[in-house]
This record gives C-alpha cells, structure tokens and sequence, in this order.
C-alpha cells in the first residue's frame, strides 16, 4: 500500500528506512512472510543512482522477489557477458557466463537504475509493505542499546515516532545508525573515485555482445573505465581511480578536463566514443569504500550502502545490496517467529556475508595492482571456472578460495611487457 501522509500501520513489526535496492529486497522478503512492514523512502522515485550492471548472481534474490517477469519483459539491455581491455587497446577474450553456468540466470541486464530502483519499490508495495516516499527519518530510536523505532517527517509535513520490533537501516552511504554509533571503518588500500557521463550514439558491439560490460584500462594502470551500454542508445561511461591521482593531483581542473585527460590516456575507450554526443552533465564519487563493524545490534540490522561498498569493479554493489537484503530479511524473519530480536539473531548472517564481500575485494584489489585474467587462465586454466564464478557474484561458497594460491604465487613472477 501506498501512502502520502496516514500512517495505516501505526504500530509495525519492522521499520524499513530507505527504499533503494537493499530496503525494497529487505522489506518485501519479511513481509512475504507475513509481518507488517513500513518503509520510509526520503525522495521520491524515479530518482537517480549510479550502478547500473546486474551481475549473474543477482538472478536467484530476483526469483524470490518475484521480479523476473517484469525484467524479461522490460527493454532493459540484456548482458551476457564482460570484457576487459588492456591499457594498449587489447582486447580480452569475453567471458561469457553462459559457457560457465547454462542458465537461465546467467543472462542478466543493464538496467538504468531510475527505472529499476522505482519498479523494486513498486513490487515491494505489490507484496503488502506499506511505503511513504517523501519520509524524512529524523532519527532512530534507542531505549539503552536496543532500537525501538525511529521519528520522522511524513510528506505532509507531520512528525511522528513510529515503534517497531525492528528497525532496518537501508538509507545508503549516509548510514542513520552507523553514523550514530561510529560503527564506519573506511578501506585502508581502496581509496578511489570515480567521474561519470552518459553519451549517445556511441560505438555498440553486436549480438550477443551489444550488452557486455566492458572494462578499459587506463594507460600506467593509472585507472580503468566502465562502458555499460544501456537502453534508447546511451552508454554509461565512467573513469575509477586514486582519488588523489584523479582529483588532487589536478588543482583548478574540471570534471570536463579531467574527464578528457583520462579518455585520451584509454586507447580501448577513444574510438568507442567517436562520433558520440555526450548528454548528460559529469558526476563525481569520492572515497567511497567502507565497512561497518557490525552488521546489526539489538532490534537493528544494517543493509546494503548502510553496512558498507566496497568498489564498482566488477558491478558488485547491487548484488550485495539484494543478497544483505536477503540474509537480514530471513535472520529478521525468523527473530520474529522465535520472539528473538537480539544482536546475535539480526546478525547471525554477518561472518557468510562479510567473508563473501572479501572475496570480491580481494578480486579488486589484485586487478588494481596489475592483475591480468589473461594471463592468470592460460597459467591455470581448470582454474578459470572459479574466476568465473567470483565475476559473476558467486562469492558465497568456499570452494572459490581455490584461486588464492595461485593468485599468490602470481604476485611473486612479474609479467612479461608483451602480457601487459
């Protein structure tokens, strides 16, 4: 149910602040269960984020969302696989998941996320979580350690407190609680930024390959660009590198100058965007890899940009805003069947879900020191299913620890200059 103003469920068992990926997977899932669920958006959607690419692994929390059949019948780009280019231009083989994984899941889209974002929300309503949009959480509630709900601003300007069993933090990289509780540890090697653009009319691959997400390194290894083509003929086209190589480094520059200096350091990118009109204005992100210390307290858990982002390598950060979505929402589930709304309960899914987020960090920082994947399969190939399956967000099984060895000793034999 959608609402304005009224407060329909004055007493819920879970609050939900945030209705990003994370709090629509969260709240839909709990209330598919059958709890009362409220969530509490700030804006009002459609409204714009950054992070477009849906990795395979994003499949299997879609189904249970039952969300499938509105992406198979959206004009979202379809992506079966991604690409790397070198900094001189060399293209990699793709890696196609359906050669890895014959499923249906390993088709998965390029999604603008105004439009995705806006539709998780609306089938969270579908499943009976009451939703305000224009909802101004002021703050969380504490008696003694415990959260017992939150005050806020409804659209219509009153204020309320609302009580709840639970309440799930999904408000972002702001983060109510973990700002509260100075729970944020920021990544003490990533420290990126990233500039961004859309351009139209830029240069397509065909067939299979129209949707790829491509990855194009930047000269030196000073950085990397995403090339993620999305529906009506825009291609989101990005630059991630050090902060201070791409910001600090440059006193009085533009976005626009800095832009273009990257671009003519890619030669993969340059004729990708000749001919191309740039139609958007340029975004920034800086800094932006994090981890809170805990994932949840007593009749509080923390999901998706609230617990932590790690990097937009790889497209990761929806995939673990819907799977923290998901393991919260069954630990938050299940607390309420048991009467346990204890730290230990809303947590229990914490030690899988970090020790999976590790994983693809550690895939992170090996390409931002000069990982090659080229050079890593022809060196292990009965190895490269499980670079696969990290790529595509299996990150959750141990057997994928397979590749650290290895991955290891590579560190140890520097690549020939015609391997870079």
């Amino acid at each position: 149910m959608h609402t304005n103003g009224t407060l329909r469920t004055p007493e819920p068992d879970v609050i939900v602040i945030g209705g990003g990926p994370a709090g629509s997977t969260a709240s839909t899932l709990i209330a598919q269960k059958g709890h009362r669920v409220v969530l509490f958006e700030r804006d009002r959607f459609p409204r714009f984020h950054i992070g477009e690419s849906l990795i395979p692994e994003t499949y299997w929390v879609l189904k249970r969302l039952n969300l499938l059949p509105k992406l198979k019948k959206s004009h979202f780009v379809k992506k079966y696989s991604v690409q790397f280019v070198s900094q001189r231009g060399v293209l990699s083989e793709p890696f196609y998941f359906m050669d890895h994984k014959p499923h249906e899941c390993s088709q998965t889209w390029q999604v603008l996320r105004s439009e995705f974002d806006w539709m998780m929300l609306r089938n969270a309503e579908e499943h009976g979580v009451e939703i305000h949009e224009g909802a101004r959480v002021l703050e969380v509630l504490f008696e003694g350690q415990r959260a017992v709900g939150v005050r806020v601003v409804l659209a219509d300007g009153q204020e309320r407190e609302v009580r709840a069993k639970v309440v799930v933090d999904a408000s972002g990289q702001s983060s109510m609680i973990m700002s509260r509780l100075g729970l944020r540890e920021w990544d003490p090697v990533l420290k990126k930024a990233a500039l961004w653009t859309y351009w139209e009319g830029a240069y397509r691959d065909t067939g299979k390959d129209e949707g790829a997400t491509i990855v194009l390194q930047v000269q030196g290894k000073a950085g990397w660009f995403w090339y993620i083509p999305l529906h009506n003929n825009i291609v989101s086209v990005g630059v991630v590198a050090d902060h201070g190589y791409l910001f600090l480094s440059r006193p009085g520059k533009s976005y626009e100058q800095i832009y273009f200096e990257e671009v003519e350091r890619c030669p993969g990118l340059k004729p990708r965007l000749a001919g191309a009109r740039r139609v958007a204005d340029f975004r920034a992100a800086k800094e932006y890899s994090y981890r809170s210390r805990q994932v949840a307290g007593d009749g509080w858990v923390l999901v998706g940009d609230a617990f932590g982002f790690l990097d937009p390598l790889y497209s990761s950060g929806v995939l673990l805003a819907l799977r923290s979505g998901e393991m919260a929402a069954d630990a938050v589930s299940e607390g309420l069947e048991k009467g346990d709304t204890s730290a230990a309960q809303l947590g229990k899914w914490g030690p899988a879900f970090n020790q999976g987020m590790d994983r693809m960090r550690r895939l992170v920082c090996e390409y931002y020191d000069g990982f090659s994947f080229g050079r890593f399969v022809k060196r292990y190939p009965h190895l490269k299913g499980h670079i696969t399956d990290l790529l595509i967000g299996d990150l959750f099984r141990d057997e994928v620890d397979a590749v650290v060895e290895p991955m290891n000793s590579m560190r140890q034999t520097p690549a020939p200059a015609a391997e870079e």
